[in-house]
């Protein structure tokens, strides 16, 4: 069955439909099989990957030996593979990144993302629906029938084998969105995904992972460590991820400017993590100056008729001890 894709009927910016279905085709799977599989990865990342169950799923980053991102991740298991799930760009050169050092373990990093579906499901009625399908889904990881549904809050993350997934798509009666549904729900959750045009600029905590539980600080040691943990007890860190919503005349990319309104004119400020947009209605995350007051005014450089502001984190950016 061929899988076909409609375009949201409604702003980014508006509260969705009561059931909706997103196809997420703009992410990828890494499969880390191998004796020494997960023991590798977990010295490459910030998460405990060791800590991982059978019924969780983590956040977590790949990061240089200056501490700076060059993958940020969900990770979980689907049978004896470790799975690290991000925007396919990433994943297309953060795996010859990690392959240089998997060479000195016994640990088998392949692209399965070709091999796997995967469906979004959220809105008011989503949980009824997953559950007809599936039975209860209480944990944030659930074996189904070949693959998993991940659990993130009140959304659903449906992964099926590709030759399987004919049954689950014909169960499915109105339209099946694009990925830019989704985005626009993982820019409003503040979630930290990193694209490939990213790598090598930010230190996690600039974009919030250790808010999303994405960062251990027991663990021992991996790749960028030092400045990782040098930002949480010595301090330094200058920056955070914001969520902007608001209005634009034209398309904004990851390379679209942004300009924070002064007193007496604008600056340049801050840059964009991910985008969702329909129409002149945008909703982005975007890297700012950990200063930025919540009631600032930001516009599109070059769009003086653009208008965004910063929407509240659903999380703290507090330190917990």
């Amino acid at each position: 069955m061929t899988l076909t894709v409609s375009q949201p009927q409604w702003s980014v910016t508006e509260e969705m439909p009561a059931l909706v279905f997103s196809h997420l085709s703009h992410l990828g799977l890494l499969s880390v099989t191998g004796e020494q599989g997960r023991s590798f990865i977990h010295g490459q990342v910030t998460t405990d990957i060791t800590s991982l169950s059978a019924e969780q799923w983590m956040w977590g980053a790949h990061c240089d030996p200056k501490g700076k991102m060059l993958a940020s991740f969900r990770a979980f298991s689907m049978g004896d593979a470790l799975m690290l799930m991000q925007p396919k760009d990433t994943l297309a050169v953060d795996l010859p990144q990690l392959a240089k050092y998997a060479v000195f373990s016994k640990a088998d990093l392949t692209d399965a993302s070709d091999e796997w579906t995967m469906l979004g499901v959220a809105g008011a009625e989503a949980k009824t629906w997953v559950e007809t399908q599936f039975g209860e889904i209480s944990a944030q990881l659930t074996e189904i029938p070949n693959g998993v549904v991940l659990k993130d809050g009140e959304r659903y993350i449906i992964i099926v084998a590709t030759q399987a997934s004919e049954t689950l798509l014909s169960e499915i009666t109105q339209p099946i969105y694009s990925h830019t549904l989704w985005q626009s729900l993982e820019i409003k959750a503040g979630y930290p995904n990193i694209a490939a045009s990213h790598q090598g600029q930010f230190v996690p905590q600039m974009c919030n992972l250790q808010a999303v539980n994405g960062i251990s600080f027991n663990k021992g040691c991996y790749m960028g460590q030092e400045t990782v943990a040098r930002m949480k007890y010595r301090g330094g860190n200058k920056r955070a991820l914001y969520i902007l919503t608001g209005t634009a005349s034209d398309p904004i990319t990851l390379e679209t400017k942004l300009e924070l309104a002064l007193e007496d004119g604008y600056k340049k400020t801050g840059t964009i993590i991910e985008v969702a947009q329909t129409g002149e209605h945008v909703v982005l995350t975007a890297v700012l100056p950990n200063d930025t007051q919540n009631d600032a005014a930001l516009r599109v450089e070059g769009d003086e008729a653009s208008s965004l502001t910063i929407r509240p984190l659903p999380y703290s950016l507090d330190e917990v001890e």
